[in-house]
């Protein structure tokens, strides 16, 4: 038994990572990580939180070392394109999530795992030029791998009490993947992951609101700070995930790093146990009653004209994190069961163009939110934490009620997949309006070739679309 704490661990693997250590199936779905956070940047950069952060980032110039997801126009300090993509990316809640090996955690999920590392390795292999296919892919394995490690070691207990995973340990993955690019030695890993734990944060008060994404952001942001303060001689402390003032202690509190120091890569969390990539721009808490209710209108012939009332029964671990009862505009909506319901009810699907304000607030939608009623079930609480358990009822103008139980292995997870085909509908959607259909064939070819690229920064190029200014 090792007596090295879990910051010496996750550094040295982070180090050691060469591309020909990595399984191919650790690779396959790495490609497809990568795909789908683009398409969640790309279609997040046309949100109204862009053009704020578009406005912010002009007022402060810089040098201008990296271009942004969208807007190849627009070059940066790398900080701040961090900044950018990893805002775009959580801006429509559509990014994927990472599941848990280990019990005690609230419905076997953790983080959004891919947007930290993915926003930290685009900003600084731009900035640095000269980075091949696989040498990005290394370093967004070694970040996205070591974010899912911590967050699996910290007491469940720290999203609990409110901080937002994605926000916190996310720091940690954009760190890794930044010094890993940076090519920093065993030492300034460790002191980038120390530097990280002082500026990792996020609380989930602000859910429902564009502070949200930014906790993403800030993560993506923070995490390449980390790494290039440490490339200009910056020292911070190399045990900081680690004993009694460490962010596992601290942010927790507490946490096993045991379950996962010697495990670092063996097996790689991206494989075993997986990540979930969403096929709905919302909490992935919603997913299995939205696909329900869904297959329940299908299977019957009904459209929402024949609906009297929707109703949906679950526990608190899924009820309590979708806060609002009702929604009026789009980010309120994707934390609203009666708004994600409604959407289904309405327009049979979920995607890019319902998740508007236009669409949120139409009468149609409106009424249809009045229909349906969100109900705690005791029975369904007893059941537990580690699956997304929930049942819907409807009930219709004459008179039948009917009822589908969410399906455990939901759509989109490890053991129910979305296709390959599926995740490339899934980028043009988010690309609708933004990339024509060529362009968006480009993307998808090109990253399903990512190991045999000579540059991997010719993604950037691809997904220009001359972003919102302000």
């Amino acid at each position: 038994m090792t007596s090295r704490g879990l910051t010496e661990a996750a550094a040295r693997f982070a180090v050691d990572l060469q591309f020909e250590d990595i399984p191919a199936e650790a690779l396959r779905i790495a490609r497809r990580c990568v795909l789908d956070g683009l398409a969640v940047q790309i279609g997040g950069s046309e949100q109204a939180a862009l053009v704020v952060l578009d406005r912010y980032i002009r007022s402060i110039g810089g040098a201008p070392q990296s271009r942004v997801v969208g807007n190849t126009k627009l070059r940066v300090p790398a900080h701040l394109a961090a900044l950018w993509n990893g805002l775009a990316g959580h801006a429509m809640d559509w990014d994927d999530t990472q599941l848990s090996e280990s019990p005690g955690r609230a419905y076997g999920l953790l983080c959004h795992p891919t947007i930290p590392p993915l926003s930290a390795a685009l900003a600084i292999a731009d900035m640095i030029g000269d980075v091949d296919g696989k040498r990005f892919l290394t370093a967004f394995i070694a970040g996205f791998e070591v974010e899912c490690k911590i967050a699996e070691a910290i007491n469940p207990d720290h999203y609990m009490r409110g901080f937002h995973t994605s926000g916190t340990i996310g720091t940690f993955g954009a760190a890794v993947t930044a010094a890993k690019l940076l090519g920093l030695d065993l030492s300034g890993t460790r002191q980038a992951i120390g530097i990280a734990a002082s500026m990792a944060s996020g609380i989930r008060a602000n859910f429902g609101t564009m502070t949200k994404p930014l906790h993403v952001g800030r993560s993506s942001e923070n995490g390449v700070t980390a790494a290039l303060l440490v490339h200009h001689g910056f020292t911070g402390n190399m045990d900081a995930l680690d004993g009694q003032w460490g962010y596992l202690t601290i942010a927790g509190p507490g946490g096993e790093p045991e379950l996962v120091i010697e495990r670092l890569g063996d097996p790689f969390s991206i494989v075993t146990p997986g990540v979930s990539i969403k096929p709905y721009p919302s909490g992935v808490l919603t997913h299995p009653a939205m696909d329900a209710l869904g297959r329940l209108l299908a299977r019957e012939g009904l459209g929402h004209e024949d609906v009297a009332e929707v109703h949906i029964f679950a526990g608190g671990n899924v009820l309590k994190p979708i806060r609002f009862d009702f929604a009026t505009n789009e980010l309120e909506a994707k934390f609203c069961f009666n708004f994600l319901l409604a959407a289904i009810l309405v327009a049979g699907r979920a995607g890019k163009q319902e998740f508007t304000d236009a669409f949120v607030t139409s009468p149609l939608v409106q009424d249809a939110q009045r229909r349906v009623h969100v109900h705690f079930d005791p029975e369904i609480e007893a059941m537990g934490f580690d699956r997304i358990r929930s049942r819907i009822e409807i009930t219709t103008h004459d008179g039948r009620r009917l009822t589908e139980w969410a399906d455990e292995r939901y759509r989109g997870g490890p053991d129910n997949p979305l296709s390959d085909t599926e995740l490339e509908e899934k980028f043009n959607d988010a690309a609708a309006g933004l990339l024509g259909a060529v362009e968006c064939r480009e993307v998808a070819d090109f990253v399903w070739s990512l190991e045999s690229q000579p540059d991997a920064t010719v993604l950037l190029d691809l997904l220009d679309w001359g972003a919102p200014a302000a």
